[in-house]
């Protein structure tokens, strides 16, 4: 979805504005697009910078240590760089059709059932989306370690940062999961439930390795 104009969707995807764009969207009073999608973005991002870091040391022989790894994780992030475009847009979706669904009329019995509906049923494709980006981003969160050790030395930063984005969109994505549970009974979703304080916990473990790791090669 792109930037809303008197209640109606554009059509230009996040992905496909200029960086001054999609900022200055992301600065309106607008509520999309709002922490999701740029949670999304960020994943995006830490996905390219892995991407660039890979090509950075593979086939060069001073960095061969790094080949494997870096052989491992280039599919890898090409496939969560596409995918990180289309849950940022998908994001901002969701959250308007939850809005969409708490404007629904409730003037008699059916009509508050079928509001009640549409909130739950929205409000659950709203948690499952960050819920996959606070996924891949664990994914690339899982791979920085050993390319902070092993990769071109003189892109070690830019493990960091990559590091730094891919926890930034794994907490991101999952404060939204978590403010989208709340509205929900405990017999929804169950398993994002059970999944998302796991992924927080990894994240920050993982978050703390890669920064140590690139620190000791800076």
């Amino acid at each position: 979805m792109g930037i809303k104009s008197g209640g109606n969707k554009m059509k230009t995807p996040w992905m496909e504005m200029s960086v001054r764009e999609f900022q200055s969207a992301l600065a309106s009073s607008s509520p999309t697009p709002g922490g999701g999608t740029a949670a999304a973005i960020s994943l995006g991002q830490a996905a390219a910078l892995t991407i660039m870091v890979c090509d950075l040391t593979i086939g060069k022989e001073k960095w061969k240590s790094g080949w494997d790894i870096a052989n491992k994780a280039l599919p890898i992030c090409v496939k969560i760089m596409s995918r990180a475009g289309e849950l940022a847009d998908l994001d901002s979706d969701a959250f308007d059709d939850v809005m969409a669904a708490y404007r629904m009329p409730k003037g008699d019995e059916n009509e508050i059932i079928m509001r009640k509906e549409s909130i739950k049923k929205s409000s659950i494709v709203a948690t499952e989306i960050p819920f996959e980006t606070s996924k891949l981003a664990l994914e690339i969160l899982e791979i920085l370690p050993e390319l902070a050790l092993k990769g071109n030395g003189n892109a070690v930063s830019d493990v960091g940062v990559a590091g730094l984005l891919a926890s930034a969109a794994c907490k991101g994505a999952l404060f939204n999961v978590d403010i989208n549970l709340s509205g929900l009974s405990d017999d929804v979703a169950t398993d994002i439930r059970k999944e998302s304080p796991d992924i927080l916990k990894m994240s920050r473990a993982l978050s703390r390795q890669i920064m140590d790791n690139v620190r000791e090669r800076l």
